[in-house]
């Protein structure tokens, strides 16, 4: 806000774009005005609308990928919509417009870290 550079900027930076892969959506969108931002638009969906805001094409490759056995399917997309819902509530956390109110970049990589080796 005050134009100083700090972790808790880089930390909201990071999670806008973030939530701009997994949406597919720019901040920059005409669907965005006033008070209603990518954010906002994340925060709205969680958690029950998670696969209707997520990328269509993301979830289209990933589900190619599964189609082989139906009951192997079933449990990773929904492992994968947990994910998935975590990785937007770690975006919608740290682009908070408060900066004390974000997650620190450590709880956030450790985050990260516990879903990609929860899908691995």
């Amino acid at each position: 806000m005050v134009g100083e550079v700090s972790a808790q900027g880089d930390v909201y930076s990071y999670d806008i774009l973030l939530l701009e892969l997994f949406t597919g959506k720019r901040p920059t969108s005409s669907m965005f005005t006033d008070n209603f931002n990518l954010r906002s638009y994340v925060k709205m969906a969680l958690p029950r609308q998670v696969i209707e805001i997520v990328d269509q094409q993301m979830l289209l490759e990933e589900e190619e990928g599964l189609n082989n056995d139906r009951q192997a399917s079933q449990g990773s997309m929904e492992r994968i919509k947990e994910v998935l819902e975590s990785i937007l509530r770690i975006g919608v956390s740290c682009s908070d417009e408060m900066p004390k109110e974000r997650m620190d970049t450590k709880d956030v990589l450790m985050e990260l870290q516990r879903n990609r080796n929860s899908l691995l």
